[in-house]
């Protein structure tokens, strides 16, 4: 199955939730009025897009329409799509990788059930696959012993190195053993765990900070990528955790996992729009093909794909 057809299939809820309740209300016949609009507003609400970003999406939608003269509402869908396209357009991301020899580091943030540990596992599988022999991963979650366990399962199924301690143990001393390794074995890359319990935010937050200053101190440099890992099925939820981890620790990218399990997917819109964060990775399921780079284009074909083809 191709990426797009994956894509197109983790976002057949969000597909029926959102675009298929907006082309029902856009049926032939209908003329574009107040109340047209207003019938899109609730349905945009109700898909998760926010009322802040829905809002501005049918202001620009009503602007367009009497721009262009526009005055049947089967004419509307077409130009959501364009609205939408240019939005996500501006949210699409690449990974800053190094090709200096030195080490590309990923400090990889989330709440705990996000799905932090199983991108890590399947980044470093991508990247393997594109040619990284040496790759490094971090347990730093040492809050969990089921974090710590997990990944090293993947480490060994991946073929990669994991530098781990026991739980409980300090998780910059992790971080910072494993950044010390990559350097002195010449590694291409470090992905670096991170706990994440929001119930201690301000202990939590504190820890992050600490990692982020021992690895850059060993580094002699500014890490490379700091990725947020966001639960596409927490809708709104994602943009105040992202808000608040990026206070702590300033996040370069966004990656969007579990959006086959939502019809929550039009968070996307709000997220791009509000956080000004790069997309760089979305997912649509467990396999390691079900998480690939963010791009706009094809987010959108499979978003406004009529009944998922």
């Amino acid at each position: 199955m191709s990426w797009l057809d994956r894509l197109k299939q983790g976002l057949k809820k969000t597909q029926e939730n959102l675009v298929g309740k907006i082309a029902q209300t856009l049926r032939p016949g209908r003329r574009i009025d107040a109340e047209l609009l207003n019938e899109l507003e609730e349905i945009m609400v109700g898909g998760d897009i926010g009322i802040e970003t829905t809002t501005a999406l049918v202001s620009e939608l009503k602007n367009k329409t009497a721009i262009r003269g526009l005055q049947e509402a089967d004419q509307v869908m077409g130009l959501l799509r364009e609205v939408v396209s240019e939005r996500l357009k501006k949210a699409e991301g690449r990974f800053a990788l190094r090709t200096d020899g030195q080490p590309t580091v990923f400090l990889i943030l989330g709440v705990n059930g996000s799905g932090k540990t199983t991108t890590i596992a399947k980044m470093a599988q991508h990247f393997k696959e594109l040619g990284y022999q040496k790759i490094v991963l971090a347990a730093g979650d040492t809050f969990r012993a089921a974090a710590i366990e997990q990944l090293g399962i993947w480490a060994d199924r991946v073929g990669v190195q994991l530098v781990k301690t026991t739980a409980g143990g300090d998780p910059s001393a992790v971080a910072f053993d494993a950044v010390d390794r990559a350097l002195k074995e010449q590694a291409q890359m470090v992905l670096i765990d991170t706990a994440g319990r929001l119930q201690t935010k301000f202990n939590l937050m504190e820890e992050l900070k600490k990692i982020n200053r021992v690895v850059e101190k060993r580094l002699g440099r500014e890490i490379d990528e700091r990725l947020l890992v966001l639960d596409g099925t927490t809708g709104q939820n994602a943009i105040s955790q992202a808000k608040l981890f990026n206070e702590a620790v300033k996040i370069t990218g966004i990656v969007i996992t579990k959006l086959d399990g939502t019809a929550k997917g039009g968070v996307i819109i709000p997220i791009a729009a509000t956080l000004k964060t790069p997309i760089k990775l979305v997912g649509v399921g467990e396999e390691a093909e079900d998480l690939k780079e963010f791009k706009s284009e094809e987010f959108v074909e499979a978003l406004f794909a009529t009944n998922g083809k």
